[in-house]
């Protein structure tokens, strides 16, 4: 039986219409308290959390004659990519019991970018691991470990090194990946799956086979469950292995009184939810960097998507415009493009782009960029009242425009216009 919802105006990318929930996952958004998603503390959490604990005070003390070896991944804080940095640092040091080393796992992003991602705070909040305890990348210095021979690295699901991070390819020590692609670095280790399965199936895997009661835990289970899920959409995606399938049903106790569905929709709900973030944090969330593409340096041209619509993001807080600049400024950035996915209240797809200039004399030259090379997207001009000239709001006139195609249009325009 199933009950329908319809999310708080504004906070979902499908916010205009009632979105059909299991009956469990709906009580959700009719409860005045979250008390009762947060889950008894298991042993397997109590041990995660001692690990993390001890593993960042030993990291505040300079970890004083051992090794900092430290699970790294990619510059992005989705579900899938936290639960596996941490989950495989804790099962490395509950496996290798090295007196010499002491295994971190390191969230790539900076602790205040957090704060984008309500999903992420409500699975730690829910699965009861103690956020206070983890080490994000703008709290620990790699490169006075690094100086000194101290740092031992594993790079999780990725074949480089991200930009920031490349001056340590020496300190590599081992590659976690779940794809079969072309490696870059010589290396100790290398686990090469071949299967593009998602990385906490792995992880979840690795436990399964050397100390199942680890994933009897509830909020251990959840935990892996939630980046399944997310990571596969629900085990819909055409990269869902049955790999992917099989550990699901492992896992399944975490999923709780919501069920699996139940479970993916309160996290899709979370992700969405954009009611108390700041313009700054909404830009954050999908944020793509590019350093150089085809020889050409595009570090001062980025992408951030959205899902809702370029209008509601203006009138998210009073000085919207102002703070979108700001973010452009505080980036670094001479081009900004905002690309919005929503549905709207028809439940008709849409696809709108805010494009932010740092100068007037830019924003022109972009605007003849797009009349000459951008024919294949039909741009229609969205009216937006007090915009500055820096600021311009597009609808594209067709629904199938992928983000893909915008960013090869961005990189285009980026060579030409350095």
């Amino acid at each position: 039986m199933s009950e329908e919802v319809a999310p708080e105006n504004g906070t979902s990318s499908k916010a205009d219409y009632k979105v059909l929930l299991p009956r469990s996952a709906a009580s959700f958004y009719g409860s005045n308290t979250s008390q009762t998603d947060v889950l008894d503390l298991c042993e397997s959490v109590c041990r995660l959390n001692r690990f993390l604990k001890e593993g960042k005070a030993e990291v505040k003390a300079g970890v004083p004659g051992r090794f900092l070896h430290a699970v790294i991944g990619q510059e992005v804080a989705d579900v899938g990519s936290v639960v596996s940095t941490i989950t495989y640092a804790f099962f490395l040091n509950e496996m290798l019991e090295d007196s010499k080393s002491c295994t971190v796992p390191i969230i790539n992003v900076k602790r205040a970018d957090l704060n984008a991602h309500k999903e992420l705070m409500w699975l730690l909040h829910s699965c009861r691991v103690e956020e206070s305890d983890l080490i994000f990348i703008d709290e620990v210095d790699l490169s006075y470990h690094d100086r000194y021979g101290n740092l031992r690295l594993v790079l999780l699901n990725g074949d480089k090194l991200p930009t920031k991070q490349e001056a340590f390819k020496e300190a590599l020590v081992e590659i976690f990946n779940c794809k079969q692609v072309y490696f870059r670095y010589s290396i100790m280790k290398l686990f090469l799956l071949g299967q593009d399965c998602s990385c906490c199936t792995i992880v979840a895997e690795k436990f399964a086979e050397t100390s199942p009661e680890t994933l009897a835990g509830m909020g251990f289970s959840r935990f892996l469950l939630a980046g399944i899920l997310l990571d596969t959409g629900n085990l819909t995606d055409d990269r869902c292995t049955i790999k992917d399938k099989y550990m699901t049903t492992l896992l399944i106790k975490g999923a709780g009184r919501y069920g699996c569905s139940g479970l993916h929709q309160l996290l899709k709900h979370k992700m969405f939810d954009i009611s108390d973030l700041k313009i700054k944090d909404i830009l954050r969330k999908e944020f793509k960097k590019w350093k150089r593409v085809a020889g050409t340096d595009l570090s001062a041209t980025r992408m951030s998507s959205i899902g809702i619509s370029v209008s509601q993001l203006l009138s998210h807080e009073v000085s919207a415009a102002q703070e979108i600049t700001n973010f452009q400024q505080s980036e670094k950035l001479r081009l900004l493009m905002v690309v919005s996915g929503y549905y709207d209240s028809q439940k008709n797809f849409k696809r709108e782009i805010l494009v932010s200039a740092n100068t007037a004399e830019l924003m022109k030259n972009f605007l003849r960029f797009l009349n000459t090379s951008g024919s294949h997207l039909p741009l229609k001009e969205l009216y937006q009242p007090d915009l500055p000239e820096e600021l311009r709001a597009f609808e594209i006139d067709n629904m199938m425009t992928s983000r893909k195609a915008i960013e090869r249009l961005l990189e285009e325009f980026g060579g030409i216009s350095n």
